[in-house]
């Protein structure tokens, strides 16, 4: 299936999923300074693009370097998803990502990479980039606007949390954790097919 600039916009953003994360950014950006969680933000916001960013023109190549397919990594990204999802259904104290992080700054892990610059982001920014590499530069520009919608969710989410209620973003979680236990079980079975179907 080819895409056009505003499709693969789309699919970015649904795969970046800046609302559903929201349950996640709020708990993590509240043990973080007020005066400092704009400037994290922003960071980790660049550090996820960086990441995906060199994914689309070099991931290729490592896969080809590590004698992996994309195949693989679809495997690989459902099976992740799949355990963050049912992290999500049954919250644990630990929160999505397990505990560790309370406190402390986050630093790359959780906001940048898995929950931003994730497998199945991964995934998608290599696959537009090997199927239609004549078009390379609209997906680095559907990337950036994915990205920018993904930063304004980030920094306003304390915002948003007050504006709908800890109740609604706990009920959001737990939609979401299903939504996504259902996109890691496609992206698994796609990924298992293709390898034995071709």
């Amino acid at each position: 299936m080819d895409h056009t600039f505003l499709s693969a916009f789309i699919l970015l953003l649904l795969v970046l999923d800046p609302l559903g994360s929201l349950p996640i950014f709020i708990p993590i950006m509240r043990s973080v300074a007020p005066e400092r969680r704009r400037r994290v933000a922003l960071r980790e916001l660049g550090i996820a693009f960086a990441v995906l960013f060199a994914f689309m023109f070099f991931g290729d190549a490592f896969l080809r370097l590590m004698r992996l397919s994309e195949r693989s990594l679809e495997v690989a990204g459902g099976v992740i998803l799949l355990m963050v999802a049912i992290r999500m259904i049954f919250s644990s104290e630990g929160g999505v990502y397990g505990g560790g992080t309370e406190g402390k700054e986050p630093l790359i892990f959780p906001l940048a990479v898995p929950l931003l610059a994730g497998p199945s982001a991964m995934a998608t920014v290599l696959l537009l980039a090997s199927r239609q590499p004549t078009r390379v530069m609209e997906w680095v520009g559907a990337l950036v606007c994915a990205m920018a919608v993904s930063g304004v969710v980030l920094l306003l989410c304390d915002r948003i949390r007050r504006w709908v209620g800890d109740s609604v973003v706990s009920a959001l979680e737990k939609l979401m954790g299903l939504v996504l236990t259902a996109i890691a079980v496609e992206m698994i079975l796609a990924g298992l097919k293709r390898y034995f179907l071709g």
